[in-house]
């Protein structure tokens, strides 16, 4: 049998995955909170997997990075989390990982450089970027959690 998970992690790995993460997972397993982060999930595959299991959740964090905006990936999760929010259907929960919200939020400073470096080095569609735009400025409006430089997180 299947646990689904409750909790769905969108992140960006290589600035988070062996700090932060590592000890948000280690939080969660001792707690016995079920969680699904795409550890496992190969590169460029279909998201319908991923997609599957953000439905399956009920509450999504959103762990925004510096280069979290490098990935079309987690802009694709992240669009489909804010569609189900916007239904009821899920509950997200932003964390600025020594970002500015307003930064995520208008995509401006690092986080916009490497947002628009995306948008024009890509194949994305218009569509695409405007969904992704609409996304961040919806989740990063939520109150969330903002663990900034001066906090110690490894």
């Amino acid at each position: 049998m299947q646990i689904q998970p409750q909790v769905f992690i969108n992140f960006r790995g290589e600035e988070i995955r062996y700090g932060f993460l590592s000890h948000l997972v280690a939080a969660f397993e001792l707690d016995g909170i079920y969680f699904f982060i795409d550890k496992y999930e190969q590169k460029g595959k279909d998201l319908t997997h991923l997609f599957k299991r953000i439905k399956e959740s009920k509450i999504a964090l959103a762990i925004f990075s510096k280069k979290y905006p490098q990935s079309k990936w987690c802009l694709n999760e992240l669009a489909k989390m804010k569609k189900l929010a916007e239904e009821n259907k899920l509950e997200i929960i932003p964390i600025f990982y020594k970002v500015e919200v307003g930064d995520v939020r208008h995509q401006r400073g690092d986080f916009g450089d490497y947002f628009w470096e995306l948008a024009r080095t890509s194949s994305t569609t218009a569509e695409e970027i405007k969904q992704w735009k609409e996304a961040l400025e919806f989740v990063s409006n939520k109150m969330g959690l903002t663990l900034s430089e001066n906090r110690y997180s490894t």
